[in-house]
């Protein structure tokens, strides 16, 4: 069967930190719709989430059950968790240090490993702690993501759209132009989250946002225009910079 027409939910703001509020308001009332049991949390790296973790750590410490949630990375680095390239470090630094989450709730890619078996180690601990649907994949309640001037998301990049259908619950990922290697979740794991959200600002993303929101040519080299929940929602949270080219 066909997937249907790409018709994410958009929500339009002024600008990043508008995108981060809304978020974290989106946050709150998805916990609450949840009410009960751990909460499964898919992070992203970027310059939005940066501001979404500062803004969390200042302004919703009493507004979030944070023994509910577990946190989870849908890629990053094989870097030190103390280089600034590591999405973990990014995120201790800038919210564990100051909210109340203790070391069982932080499920960080173990990237003192040999790349694949990071990404085997990783794929493990998902399977572990995470439910299942009836094809053996795991339910994030909620995955972030974010997406690249070339249309990447995660660590799935247009070189690599094998990505978007293999059958494994993490990869490695070698980042086209530095050859850095990565870990990623794949698309069939990110496709069984409850929710996608995408988190996208500037300018810089403005063409790529209206090529893959418009059906526009080209649309599906795109690994971002391939991510489709099957039986949950997509969003795309964006400031008027990135929606631009879209209607706003």
């Amino acid at each position: 069967m066909p997937k249907p027409i790409y018709s994410p939910n958009l929500h339009v703001y002024t600008d990043g930190q508008e995108v981060a509020r809304a978020f974290a308001d989106h946050l709150v009332k998805k916990l609450e719709e949840k009410a009960e049991g751990p909460f499964f949390w898919a992070l992203s790296g970027g310059s939005t989430p940066k501001l979404l973790f500062k803004l969390l750590a200042a302004e919703y410490k009493d507004k979030i059950d944070w023994s509910r949630l577990h946190f989870f990375w849908g890629d990053d680095r094989m870097v030190p968790y103390d280089s600034p390239e590591s999405n973990y470090g990014e995120v201790r630094t800038l919210l564990f240090k100051h909210v109340p989450v203790v070391e069982d709730q932080i499920h960080p890619v173990p990237t003192d490993l040999d790349p694949e078996a990071a990404a085997e180690a990783y794929a493990a601990t998902i399977t572990e702690l995470l439910p299942q649907n009836s094809d053996g994949l795991p339910i994030f309640d909620l995955n972030m993501l974010g997406m690249g001037g070339d249309g990447h998301t995660a660590s799935i990049f247009p070189d690599n759209m094998g990505l978007l259908t293999s059958d494994k619950i993490c990869a490695v990922a070698t980042h086209p132009e530095s050859g850095q290697k990565r870990v990623t979740l794949t698309g069939p794991v990110i496709d069984a989250s409850d929710e996608v959200v995408f988190l996208i600002t500037g300018g810089s993303k403005t063409l790529r946002v209206a090529q893959i929101i418009n059906r526009e040519q080209l649309a599906d080299t795109f690994p971002a225009a391939h991510i489709q929940p099957t039986s949950g929602e997509l969003h795309w949270f964006l400031d008027r910079a990135a929606a631009h080219e879209v209607g706003y």
